[in-house]
Formats: structure tokens, sequence, C-alpha cells
């Protein structure tokens, strides 16, 4: 893990990020802190002091002999941001840069759906790579890249073409790595939004290395075992400077960056504004 920060501040900001995100939900039991500290490969100590942090914070609740339970009752109050013309957010990002956290802190602070390409498409891209003779976590050959992924992205954005013809605002998160390093892929991602009656707002999520790492470390997912077996290999297509060729929105999710929901809800005043006011 990054020392740029505290072990135990680091612990407690993704914690954070993961109440606010709604992956930790209010009244929620936490593991123990022997559990946690295997979990983040840390030891007791610097978990307690990340509780403790949280707890300062109002966002975890420990009481005698009983477990640590999350406290954010405002998560069950509904937000709704609503403009004249529907509201398109692409967020984009490279594999544990917190894309998809804070497209769900978007969705809360909006009540616009959100539609993250991995929960519409994994099972049946793991489905279709089976049948294509290759591993379900797959993400890196020929096999995928030409016959799996751009299928993907195609019902991706059919499903936010969908909702922006019956006018509803949407949040399109996924990797974009291709999409957003092509202007004309941009532009005309622009041009249908504009056709469709809908502003786009595009969104680059950045995030250091080792933070990335953290990241990707800490959810344990089946499709990241290849990039943290072979990390160095894998860090040399990844361009953490990178930044789409249009007008764009960066939010920083690493260690030195602001918290997500800080930085979502200033996102989504903006795009609000813009696209003619709450109503």
């Amino acid at each position: 893990m990054t020392r740029s920060e505290p072990l135990a501040q680091q612990i407690a900001r993704n914690i954070e990020n993961d109440i606010q995100a709604g992956r930790l939900r209010h009244g929620e039991r936490l593991a123990s802190s022997r559990e946690l500290a295997k979990e983040w490969d840390v030891s007791v100590f610097t978990i307690n002091e990340a509780m403790d942090l949280l707890a300062k914070k109002g966002l975890v609740v420990s009481k005698a002999r009983s477990a640590r339970t999350v406290h954010a009752p405002d998560q069950e109050y509904r937000r709704e941001a609503r403009t004249s013309t529907p509201q398109v957010v692409m967020v984009g990002g490279y594999a544990g840069s917190g894309k998809t956290e804070l497209g769900r802190v978007l969705a809360r602070e909006s009540g616009w759906p959100m539609l993250d390409k991995d929960s519409l498409t994994r099972f049946v891209v793991e489905a279709a790579l089976e049948l294509q003779g290759v591993s379900r976590n797959d993400r890196e050959s020929e096999v995928y890249l030409t016959k799996i992924r751009p299928a993907e992205y195609a019902s991706l954005l059919e499903a936010m073409t969908e909702n922006v013809q019956v006018g509803n605002s949407a949040i399109v998160t996924a990797p974009f790595l291709r999409e957003f390093a092509d202007e004309s892929w941009l532009r005309q991602a622009e041009a249908t939004c504009r056709n469709l009656g809908a502003n786009l707002t595009i969104v680059w999520v950045y995030c250091d290395e080792k933070t990335m790492r953290t990241y990707i470390r800490h959810r344990d997912a089946p499709r990241d075992s290849m990039k943290l077996a072979n990390w160095e290999k894998y860090m040399e297509g990844v361009n953490v400077d990178f930044r789409p060729p249009v007008p764009h929105v960066v939010v920083d999710n690493s260690v030195s960056g602001g918290l997500i929901v800080d930085q979502a809800r200033s996102l989504i005043a903006k795009v609000t504004e813009e696209g003619g006011g709450r109503k």
C-alpha cells in the first residue's frame, strides 16, 4: 500500500467511499478488527485507528460488547436532481481507479439510473468467453477484444439510449479506454446525445499507480488476477497522465484527492446547473 498517506487513513478513506457508494449499508455490521486486518493485510492496531477516524466522522458506531455498525442514515433518503433536459454522464478510468464507486455515489446523489458495463454484461460475456474456449475471466485476448468487447459497449450505449429516449438522465460507467482516447468517437457520442435532446458530460477518474494497485488487490476480482500477477507488464499499457481529448471533468480518486462524495456533489451541481437547474 502507498505510504503517501498513513495506512489507517487510506483504509478509512476506502471504507468511507464504500459507505457513500452504498456498498456498506446503514446499520450493517462490520467485520471484526481481526478479520479486517487480514482483509487489508495490516495490523489490528491499524484497523482500530481507521475505525476511530470513521467514528469521529460519525460513520461508524461502536458499543461495548457489540460489533461496529455503519451509521449512514442519509442512505435512506432518496435524492433526485431533475433538469429541463436529460443528462448523460459517462465515467471512464483504468481498472481500480474507482469509477464504479463514483458512479454509485453520483446515482445516489442524483437519483439517476446507473448503467455499469460489468453489471449489465458480465455474466453474458463470461458465458460467451467460455463458448469461445477461453477463460471466463479473460479481458486481454484477441477473442475478447475483437469479438466480445464491441458488443459489450454496443449494449451499454443501447441501454443509455433507451433511458434518454424516455426522458431519463443516465450515469454510464465503463473503462472507455479506447473510446475516450478517440476524439471522433467522443464527438459522435456527443452528437448522438444532442440528437436525443440530451447533454453529455465526460468524466475521467484519475488514480495514481500505487492506489490503483491497492484498490485492485482489495476487491479481489478473478478478472484482475492476470493484472496482479504481471503488474509491471500491465502498467506498461497504463498512462496515468491520460486525459480525454475533449472538454471533460477529472475526479481525483488517489490518496491526494478529496473524498469521492464531495467531488460527486460538485459534479452533480455543475451538471444540473448547465442542464437547466433543479426542478
